[in-house]
């Protein structure tokens, strides 16, 4: 079994415990200040409800186990565990006082490293090449922080995850402007064929 779907299976083993039980296994500050550092771990498994599991994992599931099988298990469970953990502790500052669940940043970490670690390839699962969708997502966080509309999503932990994994995937690959460079081209050219469809469908 890959590693990845390992950490989809404890995600939702978490999740259903953590609904199910009174013990709050969140990240927060408090948390942090008063010993229970197994909340880093712990936050990271658990989800605030089905609709926030099932996104996450679907995402974990296509970027996951295509970084796995680019660097191996290893590697992508140290990116994991380092973006998810240094996104919480980093993002107290701008959520002060807030209990932070999921593996949004940590998958986020992965994409982004993914998106420098090799070309774009054709993701089954987006119907689309995989770097283009991880550009897409920053842009998408980056514009509701900007736009003040995240509501309850940590859209600045986001951010912070995808920092953290180009760090790494830039280690990861050499070539990894060449990389980048690539797939922001290839953005460029979806968006324009993506109008250009638009248009066309407008007009028939």
């Amino acid at each position: 079994m890959k590693l990845t779907n390992l950490l989809i299976i404890l995600c939702v083993f978490f999740s259903l415990y953590f609904w199910g039980s009174k013990e709050n296994l969140a990240f927060s500050e408090y948390a942090l200040l008063h010993g229970a550092y197994y909340t880093l771990l712990t936050g990271l498994f658990v989800h605030a409800n089905f609709l926030h599991l099932f996104g996450n994992m679907f995402f974990l599931y296509a970027f996951g186990n295509s970084l796995e099988d680019e660097v191996g298990a290893f590697k992508m469970a140290a990116l994991f565990f380092s973006g998810g953990i240094l996104s919480f502790i980093l993002s107290i500052p701008f959520y002060p006082g807030a209990n932070m669940v999921g593996a949004s940043a940590a998958i986020f970490s992965v994409m982004s490293a993914l998106l420098l670690v090799r070309r774009p390839g054709y993701s089954a699962q987006f119907l689309s090449p995989i770097g283009p969708i991880a550009l897409l997502y920053l842009f998408f966080n980056i514009i509701a922080i900007t736009n003040n509309t995240g509501g309850n999503v940590a859209n600045i932990s986001h951010v912070i995850g995808f920092v953290i994994g180009m760090f790494f995937g830039a280690q990861w690959n050499k070539k990894w402007r060449e990389s980048l460079f690539f797939t922001l081209v290839l953005l460029v050219c979806y968006i324009i064929l993506y109008n250009y469809l638009k248009n066309w469908i407008y007009w028939i």
